[in-house]
C-alpha cells in the first residue's frame, strides 16, 4: 500500500505572530501522512520527569473517608509528568480564573474494556488524595486519590495537540494490559 501525503498550509494566529512584521511572516506548512490502521504508529510521548509527591495521604485520612483501600508506601507512589503537560498546568493555574488548580486524575469503572480515566481541573484536595508537583514547574499539580493511584501507579501524564483538540492523557500505564481501546480512554487492568 502506499501512502498518502496532504500538505496543508497553516497559519499561527498566536500573538506572538500579530506582532512579528509582514516581511518576516512565514507560511507554516504542516505535512499529514496517512497510512492503513494496522500499521500506524502514535507519535512517540516525549520525555517525563518523576513528579515529587508533596503529599500523601495519612491512615487517618483513609479511615475517616472509609475508604477500603491498602495504602502505598511514598516509594511507591509514583507518577510522571511530559513536560508539555507541565507546561499547560502551569498556564491553566496562572489564569485567575484557575489560580491554584490542579488536575485531578482519577478511574472509574466503565467504558468498553473495564476501566477509563476521568480528568478535570479541582481548586483543592481532599484529605485522603495524593498530590504531586513538577519537579520543575511547580505550579503543575496533580492530585490522585488513594483507590485510582494503585491503578495508575507508574502512569504518564502527557498533553496532547491534535486536529480535533487538545487534552490531557494517561500514556505508558504500567498498570494496563496493552494499549486499551482505539479511544484512548477505556482499558484493562493487569490481573
Amino acid at each position: 500500500m502506499t501512502t498518502a501525503a496532504l500538505m496543508i498550509a497553516l497559519f499561527h494566529h498566536s500573538s506572538r505572530f500579530a506582532r512579528t512584521p509582514p516581511c518576516r511572516r512565514l507560511l507554516l506548512a504542516q505535512t499529514f501522512v496517512s497510512t492503513p490502521g494496522r500499521r500506524a504508529a502514535t507519535a512517540p510521548t516525549p520525555p517525563a520527569n518523576p513528579a515529587i509527591l508533596r503529599r500523601s495521604p495519612t491512615t487517618e485520612d483513609i479511615e475517616a473517608a472509609e475508604l477500603d483501600v491498602e495504602l502505598l508506601p511514598q516509594s511507591d507512589a509514583l507518577l510522571a509528568l511530559t513536560e508539555r503537560a507541565a507546561e499547560q498546568l502551569g498556564r491553566i493555574s496562572s489564569q485567575e480564573k484557575h489560580s491554584g488548580s490542579a488536575l485531578r486524575v482519577s478511574v472509574e469503572s466503565g467504558g468498553c474494556h473495564g476501566y477509563q480515566y476521568k480528568m478535570e481541573l479541582t481548586p483543592q484536595r481532599a484529605p485522603e488524595d495524593y498530590e504531586f508537583v513538577h519537579p520543575v514547574v511547580t505550579q503543575a499539580r496533580v492530585i490522585v486519590d488513594a483507590v485510582s493511584l494503585t491503578l495508575l501507579r507508574g502512569s504518564t501524564i502527557d498533553f496532547a495537540t491534535e486536529l480535533i483538540g487538545s487534552s490531557f492523557r494517561v500514556v505508558n500505564n504500567p498498570q494496563a494490559v496493552g494499549t486499551g481501546c482505539g479511544c484512548g480512554v477505556s482499558w484493562e487492568a493487569k490481573a
